[in-house]
């Protein structure tokens, strides 16, 4: 049963954004297949009924100023100079962000996911309001069966004496980190974006892809060319 009128609801997007990146510089806003790559993410957020609306928190004068230009209906926070550390824990950058934009929901992606469609945000947003109250949040994971070892040479999810088939083997599933969703009450009670309990919500590996390496940059370029020429 439904518990929550969507129509009742209002969602907010946050989208933060570094000026700076650790291992792919100049990553948010570095063109690639044609464009710069938070434009992915925003064009991707304005596709989506459900979002009331969209904020970008940046403390970057590039992000800001084309965000501004090419998307002037988008919120542009300017992140506080406290929060700018790349040792600041994401769930206070977030818990920031709710006291200056008030929503009933909030929905937080990156913009290093740019092959995440607006069906399966849409789809995301309906799954979890379906079961809302008995879920509290939600967050997206990627399924993989595979054999897997800790650090200490333990298996993990498999019998070594036992050889089964990849495909035989009990799911696992990996944070995206493409779509979560929260209330700002589960985010101050916390100080977390999953709450007591969160509710999975699984995307296709090849969606899901998220650029956190040069290797993740080009990959995921090709995948855009060859989207655009599908």
């Amino acid at each position: 049963m439904k518990l929550y009128n969507e129509s009742m609801n209002t969602i907010i997007a946050l989208v933060p954004m570094r000026h700076q990146s650790q291992r792919v510089p100049e990553k948010n806003y570095r063109p690639i297949a044609g464009r710069p790559l938070y434009q992915y993410i925003l064009t991707t957020l304005r596709s989506v009924p459900e979002i009331s609306r969209i904020v970008v928190d940046t403390d970057s004068p590039v992000i800001a100023e084309g965000v501004q230009r090419v998307f002037p209906e988008i919120m542009v926070l300017e992140r506080p100079k406290h929060l700018r550390g790349n040792d600041v824990p994401m769930n206070e950058i977030l818990a920031y962000d709710t006291t200056q934009v008030e929503g009933d929901f909030y929905l937080q992606t990156h913009s290093t996911n740019p092959l995440l469609r607006s069906e399966t945000i849409t789809l995301a947003i309906k799954t979890f309001l379906n079961h809302f109250p008995s879920y509290d949040s939600l967050f997206s994971v990627t399924k993989t069966q595979t054999r897997l070892w800790d650090q200490l040479g333990r298996a993990i999810n498999h019998n070594p004496s036992i050889l089964l088939q990849t495909q035989d083997l009990p799911p696992v599933y990996e944070e995206n980190s493409c779509i979560y969703i929260f209330t700002q009450e589960t985010l101050r009670s916390r100080r977390n974006r999953l709450g007591e309990r969160p509710l999975m919500f699984e995307i296709d590996s090849q969606e899901a892809w998220d650029i956190d390496e040069e290797l993740d940059f080009s990959i995921v370029d090709f995948l855009l060319k060859r989207r655009k020429d599908s």
